[in-house]
């Protein structure tokens, strides 16, 4: 089951009235979320499904949480798909934790009153382009404090139609770019700071950080962008290695190849008489150059020192990459290394990925 299948099962199957027990049909989908959302959420990142602590909830939601940045929806910010209260919509959004908030600010105006500015101050700190499209406020038609409440919270938001829902593909894509606007608003939040204005009404700016740039966000389409402008950009982005290495050996072995650990490389992929050295790299800071250059480093440092002279053939070197490594494709290429990277759809690679089989 993927996202759409799933969000239109919560919202045909919830009901309110019916309790949070195991048994029941809505409750159950959302306890069982992180299982059907495995494949489809971005590498590291993990979904859990609430209907309501205690008594249902009136708006249940699907959180889904990079554990390395936060797993409390209570605090800091996180991903979810909050259904309205008619069920007729889910909207995805960039939320900001409510119930962890100071006691003093209470669950009515005044707490709505804090957590707006912050949210258009992160707003602010997302590079436009980013966001075109997501500034949108989520409309849950509860009049409820925790509703209303997460409609002050959100960052950036899409809303849906349950009943004309989009394809798997587009899910999955703007799941997957709102991540990527969450590890950027994420750095931001960390700067973000808070004042109360004699009014009592909150005040908030996200301070900003002078130092050397940086090779965060470093993305050069070609060999010209190498030596272009590096510009000034901090986002803390992690992704998780093994997930990546266990989606691949699934995904490959699919497609006919054998697949096998061997310490201290990565993966090796046998088919017929082939071999392929595999070498697996999260992208860090939105920045391929650095996991670009340890792959390349450790899969010929590998391939010279613990591939046995007396084989027949070298194996044939992959780098494998949590998101596209856009103008560095070619450079690998031209040192006979092959990238293949995940995609919100599956999996895509350079000419000789194609040509070898490894991806289509």
């Amino acid at each position: 089951m993927g996202i759409r299948d799933l969000l239109s099962e919560v919202a045909a199957t919830y009901d309110k009235g019916a309790g949070t027990q195991g048994s029941v049909p809505g409750q159950k989908l959302l306890r069982d979320a992180k299982a059907y959302l495995a494949s489809a959420v971005p590498p590291g990142y993990v979904a859990e499904g609430h209907g309501g602590n205690g008594g249902a909830t009136e708006t249940p939601w699907i959180g889904v949480f990079d554990p390395h940045l936060n797993r409390d929806p209570k605090t800091g910010l996180y991903l979810a798909y909050i259904f309205a209260a008619d069920l007729e919509t889910v909207t995805l959004t960039l939320q900001q934790g409510v119930t962890g908030l100071p006691p003093h600010l209470g669950e009515g105006k005044r707490r709505r009153d804090y957590l707006e500015p912050r949210a258009q101050a992160l707003l602010t700190a997302l590079p436009g382009e980013l966001v075109a499209g997501w500034d949108v406020r989520p409309a849950l038609k509860s009049q409820l404090s925790g509703p209303l409440s997460y409609q002050a919270g959100s960052v950036v938001a899409r809303c849906y139609d349950l009943a004309a829902m989009p394809s798997e593909g587009s899910l999955r894509e703007d799941l997957w770019h709102m991540a990527e606007a969450f590890q950027q608003a994420a750095a931001a939040f960390e700067k973000l700071s808070i004042k109360e204005a004699p009014s009592g009404l909150a005040v908030s700016y996200v301070a900003r950080v002078h130092g050397k740039p940086s090779l965060e966000g470093f993305r050069p389409k070609d060999s010209s962008d190498y030596v272009a402008h590096i510009p000034e950009r901090t986002i803390k982005k992690t992704r998780d290695h093994e997930d990546l290495i266990n989606r691949f050996v699934t995904y490959i072995r699919q497609r006919g190849f054998a697949a096998a650990t061997e310490h201290p490389k990565d993966l090796v992929l046998r088919k017929g008489d082939h071999e392929w050295l595999v070498e697996a790299k999260t992208i860090k800071h939105g920045n391929p150059t650095s996991a670009v250059r340890q792959a390349v480093g450790q899969l010929f440092e590998y391939s010279h020192f613990l591939c046995e002279d007396n084989a027949p053939a070298k194996p044939h070197l992959v780098g494998l990459f949590t998101e596209d490594i856009k103008g560095y494709t070619p450079y690998l290429e031209s040192l006979g290394i092959v990238s293949v990277w995940m995609t919100p759809g599956g999996w895509e690679g350079s000419p000789s990925a194609v040509s070898s089989g490894l991806v289509d």
